[in-house]
């Protein structure tokens, strides 16, 4: 049995813009040049976002970030996530060979649907990873409706 899925071009349009941001934030965001004493610029951190029948979930990966670096907040129907990595700088008895981690600043927005309770959000940092809640609205929630059966 096969599921039929709705085509919705505006995905495969924000797919690329995701696949074309992270080439370019690899080739930019994670340069460093030995004349520089520290390494700066934007990364975005990698994120996953599933839908439950009762909430959003997003998992941002954010390993090496202290979670008081971090500022969640939601306004006007978009979820947004900023914080920094600092890179910290090799000593005088230091020196380092290869820099493969991106740091800098970072930010990310997400569009929520009208169907999520922005009052109820919750956001928990365990090992690296931010786990954000977005509950929906009850309202929302689907329901079953049962039906009654007359007779004449």
């Amino acid at each position: 049995m096969s599921t039929i899925v709705r085509w919705d071009p505006f995905k495969e349009v924000s797919t690329l813009q995701d696949r074309v941001n992270r080439v370019f934030g690899e080739l930019w965001g994670r340069t460093h040049r030995p004349d520089e004493d520290y390494i700066s610029g934007s990364w975005m951190p990698a994120v996953d976002v599933r839908e439950t029948k009762d909430a959003l979930e997003i998992s941002a990966e954010l390993p090496g970030i202290e979670p008081k670096e971090v500022e969640v907040s939601v306004e006007n129907g978009v979820l947004t996530l900023k914080g920094s990595r600092q890179f910290e700088k090799a000593t005088e008895t230091e020196t380092y060979h290869r820099v493969e981690r991106a740091y800098g600043s970072f930010e990310r927005s997400f569009s929520l649907p009208t169907n999520v309770d922005p009052e109820k959000v919750q956001a928990v940092y365990r090992h690296g990873v931010l786990q954000l809640t977005l509950p929906k609205r009850e309202e929302a929630k689907p329901k079953s409706i049962s039906i009654k059966v007359e007779d004449k």
